[in-house]
């Protein structure tokens, strides 16, 4: 399961309701790259395929492809808007080592 802090939720709430489009979640997932190895990928999308796992959490629906769920089981998402930037941060458990602007991780 992917846990959506109240921070995230009202953000992503306001965004999805920019975009305007029907039946948006968060889509989460991993792929390689970046200075430790995986990097997130966050975007909000509508379709779902065979390999989606859906979860919702404080009201949001939020969606991973069963390959990255395996790097992000019990990952909490978050969001920020301190001093260190803006934006939706990933608090990931099974993260040995992250990089300095926290976009990037390794297992």
């Amino acid at each position: 399961m992917i846990t959506v802090t109240d921070s995230a939720k009202k953000q992503a709430l306001m965004l999805m309701e920019e975009d305007a489009k029907d039946g948006l979640f968060i889509r989460v997932g991993v792929e390689g790259g970046g200075c430790s190895g995986l990097m997130y990928q966050l975007k909000f999308d509508n379709e779902l395929t065979e390999n989606d796992k859906t979860f919702e959490d404080n009201g949001v629906k939020v969606v991973v492809d069963k390959k990255s769920f395996l790097y992000l089981v019990g990952t909490t998402l978050d969001f920020s808007g301190g001093l260190n930037g803006k934006g939706f941060v990933f608090v990931n458990p099974n993260a040995d080592r992250t990089c300095g602007c926290g976009e990037s991780f390794s297992i």
